[in-house]
């Protein structure tokens, strides 16, 4: 068994079949490897790193909380500020609870593709970047944890799991690494607090 990892694009369901009704893509229309199914989610909404296997025990390794950082980019309506970062980082309270702490950094615009259809542009509202990790995964949780600090996220990117990056993959392309040297990344990988 080998583990794909596949730049899902922005509209795209995070599931093989059944669609929402619309239409819509599915993991199916980029990956035709049978009886792998993804190590977490992404929402329709947002894009990136999507880590797929058949492999039970890594599936549970990679989207357990704690056991790995997860990095995104997050474009926020608004210039961010020190105290909303440390905020993030201290933990914000939504729904469901406080987020464990993480870690955040405000982010230059990184060098990504465009985005079709493209972000909603206000005229007299500027836009920033900011880089999150978290080793928790709560549906929608990063939009919500940045709406929770007066930043709504307009964009959001996942760069990385543990130690597997998007490194160069383009939306809707992928890489497969075989089971054995995945499995040597990850166990090489260290989660640590802070």
């Amino acid at each position: 068994m080998s583990l794909i990892l596949l730049n899902k694009p922005y509209g795209v369901l995070c599931q093989f079949s059944g669609g929402d009704g619309d239409g819509r893509a599915t993991l199916a229309n980029y990956v035709t490897t049978p009886d792998v199914y993804p190590a977490g989610r992404l929402d329709r909404d947002s894009e990136g790193l999507l880590a797929l296997t058949g492999d039970g025990r890594f599936q549970a390794r990679l989207s357990q909380p704690g056991q790995c950082w997860k990095t995104y980019w997050a474009q926020v309506e608004g210039v961010i500020d020190s105290a909303a970062l440390e905020s993030l980082r201290e933990g914000v309270a939504i729904s469901g609870g406080t987020t464990l702490p993480c870690r955040a950094r405000t982010l230059a615009a990184p060098d990504v593709w465009a985005r079709e259809p493209p972000i909603r542009y206000r005229k007299n509202i500027p836009t920033s970047w900011v880089e999150l990790q978290l080793r928790e995964g709560r549906n929608r949780q990063i939009r919500r944890m940045t709406a929770a600090v007066g930043f709504p996220t307009l964009r959001l990117i996942r760069c990385a799991i543990g130690p597997f990056r998007l490194d160069g993959l383009e939306p809707g392309a992928s890489r497969t690494l075989p089971n054995r040297r995945a499995w040597r990344l990850l166990d090489g990988y260290m989660v640590h607090p802070n």
